[in-house]
């Protein structure tokens, strides 16, 4: 966020044994600013000052470290006291403030102190375009809001975040706010599918504003970046150039019941996932987690916001029973899918979507349980994020469960490596492992083994695609896995022709001809 404007240097933050010493060094600042200052200038030293004490934690019984100061000015007959309440007149965060610094000025204008020549054009800018570029998913928006003072023009430049009720997290002063626009408009038409610019009314830019510094201001420990302090007075002090602030969104206040409805739409649409206690809980935890952080648009996805709420588990902010963790995954992807499909989110980006949330699995822990990890091996590239859906659909039905028990032992293993693949399709028929282990497995039980693998390989890889086209056909006309399987062995046996000494050849079209037909 820069071109940031100049700023004078920073006030070491204040302890209460050293009150009196740091507004002595305030006032030195303002004695020094000058007869003819930039009012820009004035304007970030105030802003500064009183930053520097923005989150300041105070007792019951002390006031607030803005009206001490107008106290502490009021007693002095100096030309710096004149001109840091003829600022804070201005730009005092509170109306009492202001209301407080008029007063102390004239006491000490009374006192034959001269008013600041600037005094009167302070504040009294010319508000010009205002201008957002957001993400595609709602997750943050850059918004750029314009002023001048005659000629000089000057920017302010917030970065709001709405995956914590669209608090401010970052705010500054720009000194070239068009070079700063044409910044966001080339990274705009670099990132069409991820990022987009559109004017914003004034009133909504006062309403995003005033809304976002109150969210922000109410967060005890709010994550702000390292300069939000120093900008934040001026920024409050530009929101009174506005129109009135449009009327903030209604929330949406969803009820138990509706809640639950919520849930029961997401699994009745998300065919990959299965409904049960387990899926039921960790969809009902996001769409909690959805009321209580973004009330406003609380089934809204994107990467931030499904990032934070992995980081609610990890903090214990919101809690998975461990029985629930397994499928935390697959119902996480299949969400932020859905909710990408709810808000008509472009393929590129749903794509984008789907990646990062893998990537955030993983990070957490969840990378053998996320079907994605488990269904992909990383070299495939798809042009879109319902192909990648599909892959790991039709590969999921090819293998179901990536667990084997062969004799005594429990395995875990990867579909993506072709044996291990094989050795799955094993651990489906419990009824030949005692002839695998004693090397006798041959005959008719052997080729239907094989034919079996054959047709799983050729789901997976989608070759033919005839193959995977046949097994929805009959899925959707209600048949099992099971039935749907030896349907296709069947198909594939009949092809089979023999073509010398222990060799099976087929004729691929005639193959592909009675996978139509089925």
């Amino acid at each position: 966020m820069s071109p940031v404007s100049r700023v004078r240097k920073r006030v070491s933050e204040p302890e209460p044994q050293s009150v009196n010493g740091l507004f002595k060094d305030i006032l030195k600042d303002f004695a020094s600013v000058g007869t003819e200052p930039d009012p820009l200038e004035v304007e970030l030293l105030t802003s500064e000052v009183t930053g520097q004490w923005w989150d300041f934690p105070l007792e019951e019984d002390e006031s607030p470290l803005g009206l001490e100061l107008i106290g502490f000015a009021s007693r002095k007959i100096t030309p710096g006291a004149a001109a840091l309440l003829a600022a804070l007149k201005v730009l005092g965060e509170t109306e009492e403030e202001r209301e407080e610094a008029a007063s102390a000025l004239e006491t000490v204008l009374g006192r034959g102190i001269p008013a600041p020549d600037w005094a009167d054009t302070l504040g009294e800018v010319t508000l010009g375009e205002c201008v957002a570029s957001r993400d595609v998913y709602g997750d943050e928006t850059s918004l750029l809001c314009t002023f001048s003072y005659g000629e000089a023009k000057h920017g302010l430049l917030a970065l709001l975040d709405f995956t914590d009720g669209g608090r401010v997290r970052d705010v500054v002063v720009v000194d070239s706010p068009d070079e700063v626009l044409a910044d966001m408009r080339k990274q705009a038409a670099e990132d069409s599918d991820l990022v987009s610019i559109v004017d914003i009314e004034p009133a909504r830019a006062h309403q995003l504003l005033a809304d976002g510094f109150a969210t922000t201001d109410a967060i005890e420990e709010p994550d702000v970046s390292e300069d939000f302090a120093r900008f934040r007075t001026l920024a409050l002090a530009r929101l009174r150039a506005f129109p009135e602030p449009a009327e903030s969104p209604d929330l949406q206040e969803l009820t138990d019941e509706a809640r639950d409805e919520v849930v029961a739409g997401f699994l009745a649409a998300e065919h990959e996932v299965e409904d049960n206690e387990a899926t039921r809980a960790v969809a009902r935890l996001l769409v909690d987690y959805g009321c209580e952080y973004e009330p406003v648009n609380p089934l809204r996805v994107g990467p931030e916001k499904l990032a934070r709420f992995l980081e609610t588990l990890l903090d214990g902010e919101f809690e998975l029973d461990e029985e629930h963790e397994p499928v935390l995954g697959d119902v996480l992807l299949a969400w932020a899918g859905w909710g990408a499909d709810r808000a008509g989110v472009p393929d590129a980006a749903k794509l984008a979507l789907l990646s990062a949330v893998a990537d955030y699995l993983e990070e957490f822990g969840q990378d053998d349980d996320s079907a994605a990890d488990v269904y992909l091996d990383g070299t495939e590239e798809f042009d879109s994020a319902e192909e990648l859906a599909a892959t790991i659909e039709r590969r999921m039905f090819a293998i179901p469960s990536v667990y084997a028990e062969i004799g005594d032992e429990e395995l875990e293993l990867e579909p993506t490596d072709p044996e291990q693949r094989r050795l799955l399709v094993i651990g489906e028929h419990p009824e030949y492992h005692e002839a695998l282990a004693a090397e006798e497995f041959d005959g008719e039980p052997r080729m239907q083994l094989a034919l079996k693998t054959a047709v799983v390989d050729q789901l997976w890889d989608n070759e033919p695609a005839e193959v995977w086209a046949a097994a929805s056909r009959l899925s959707e006309s209600g048949a099992e896995r099971d039935d749907v399987l030896e349907r296709l062995i069947e198909v594939l046996a009949k092809q089979l022709q023999p073509a010398g000494t222990d060799e099976l050849a087929f004729d691929l079209d005639e193959y592909r001809k009675a996978l139509t037909q089925m």
